[in-house]
């Protein structure tokens, strides 16, 4: 779906639906009185009299078919003071559904009533537009790759914004390119995600990061069994060793002209492409979700596209390193077994007492690995991590954790603002250390259930050099959703906020 401007005022706005957002109780006259000088048949539409504009009401309004907008939708968004931005997104998501069902080919956005929505939220009208362009794309999503009977509905081949003024803003133009750039990389995202195991394995994995890098011209690299053998990457190698599928570890380097030489910004996602939970197995209810184990690597390489789709102007200060650790979990005959130990990349010793928290194990090396080959400005790791972290938070919400304050506050914030809702629980180091302890190892790869994520984000804190600015996210609870810009499946969880973080780094702090 294109994305288009109509600017100039309503003798120049054409299409086959105009999208008009009305707050309850509200008339035509007083939610898009341009619209209707455009469409002037809309205000004795007698769908009028029963429309309420409701939260989640949508009425189709009819004009003459010879007029330039001979449709228009009213978008009901409930009571203005109780309107939020995740009750907009899923307005515009649904009205691009009931646009699709329509098979409507070009739809139109009134200009007009998306400021009245922007003044109502408090929000720039250009943050608006990129809010509506994503939320139009997210809604579209669907993935019906295995369905031999596919939907008879086409996308909308373009999306255009109705505006009165002659000349679009460039701040208006550049958020709707954003939009554009964060959509492919959740759509990405979630294609993988969705993607079952049996074909989006490590090695197919590893194979996409690799074509996102050729696409873009960044460079690439992927460590196999050999390498990360090579590299002592015992604790990753120790899950992997159950599965008949090899690991790979892909590396995703992009270094902006300009940016040569300076510290980057390196984001490490967990990949685990399916978890049975090895010897310690998982139950089998639910297990068929394990194949998006790996939404972590998942959303690292959808901000790798998102950045490549991004103009010049608008790369980031630093390099990027996306590092994607992808393997499997399974009871193999040559599967870890509980009890045994391992010696971490950083010579930490590890008594595996529950091969199902196998994630920190791969973690733990990728972390250790990319400080030995990268000085990072920051770095940040992502990860379905631990079920502990959704019964603390909630289904939706991701775990921050980190000992800076400005880095986790940075997170929190960009997640709110984007809709990747998250909230920063603390590491009690010492407490923590104390539950990992061994009496025949460094520690153990699992504490007790209580705190279980906090646990689980101080192991890995034990894999950061002394200096270096970290932070976890555990989005085991925000992996899976369904909305009105979610189909039922994988939700891209991530790729915002990362992407939000990436951007905004060494602007400030050069």
């Amino acid at each position: 779906m294109d994305i288009r401007f109509q600017a100039g005022g309503p003798s120049r706005w054409k299409a086959d639906v105009a999208l008009s957002f009305v707050f309850e109780g509200e008339k035509a006259e007083q939610t898009c009185p341009e619209l209707a000088e455009r469409a002037p048949w809309l205000g004795i539409a007698p769908a009028w009299r029963d429309f309420r504009g409701r939260k989640g009401e949508m009425t189709m309004f009819y004009g003459p078919g010879a007029m330039e907008i001979s449709r228009v939708l009213g978008v009901g968004l409930g009571k203005g003071d109780k309107l939020d931005m995740t009750a907009f997104r899923h307005a515009v998501g649904s009205a691009l559904h009931r646009c699709r069902e329509y098979d409507l080919e070009t739809v139109g956005v009134d200009g007009t009533s998306l400021a009245r929505v922007a003044a109502r939220l408090g929000v720039d009208f250009a943050f608006l537009v990129r809010e509506t362009v994503l939320s139009a794309f997210l809604g579209l999503y669907r993935y019906e790759r295995w369905l031999s009977k596919k939907s008879e509905h086409a996308d909308p081949r373009w999306l255009a914004f109705l505006l009165e003024g002659e000349f679009v803003e460039d701040a208006v133009r550049t958020s709707a390119r954003m939009a554009e750039a964060e959509a492919a990389g959740i759509t990405l995202a979630r294609d993988a995600v969705n993607d079952p195991a049996n074909v989006m394995t490590p090695s197919v994995f590893a194979e996409k990061a690799r074509e996102v890098a050729s696409r873009y011209g960044m460079a690439f690299r992927v460590l196999g069994p050999e390498e990360l053998a090579a590299e002592g990457m015992a604790a990753y190698l120790a899950v992997a060793q159950g599965s008949a599928e090899a690991p790979r570890m892909a590396v995703v380097e992009y270094t902006p002209a300009g940016a040569e030489g300076r510290a980057p910004v390196i984001l490490v996602g967990k990949g685990l492409c399916f978890d049975s939970g090895g010897i310690s197995l998982k139950p089998a209810k639910g297990m068929e979700d394990m194949k998006g184990d790996m939404s972590g690597a998942a959303a690292v390489l959808g901000v790798m596209e998102a950045l490549g789709r991004l103009d010049a102007s608008h790369a980031p200060a630093r390099p990027v390193v996306g590092i994607m650790a992808c393997t499997e979990n399974m009871p193999g005959g040559h599967a870890t077994r509980p009890g045994d130990i391992v010696v971490a990349k950083n010579g930490k010793s590890i008594e595996i007492v529950n091969t199902d928290a196998e994630g920190r194990l791969v973690l733990a090396d990728a972390l250790a690995w990319a400080q030995e080959h990268y000085r990072p400005f920051r770095m940040l790791d992502i990860a379905t991590l631990t079920g502990a972290c959704a019964v603390a938070l909630g289904l939706g919400t991701a775990g921050v954790f980190s000992g800076d304050d400005v880095f986790a506050g940075e997170l929190c914030t960009a997640g709110e603002k984007l809709g990747e809702r998250s909230w920063r629980l603390p590491l009690w180091t010492a407490t923590s250390l104390e539950a990992l302890k061994s009496p025949c190892a460094d520690m153990v790869n699992s504490g007790p259930r209580e705190g279980g994520a906090i646990h689980a984000a101080v192991f890995l804190q034990q894999f950061i050099r002394e200096g270096v600015t970290w932070a976890h996210i555990d989005m085991a609870a925000a992996d899976m959703g369904e909305s009105p810009i979610n189909a039922k499946g994988a939700t891209g969880f991530g790729v915002r906020t990362l992407l939000s973080v990436v951007l905004s780094a060494g602007r400030m702090l050069q």
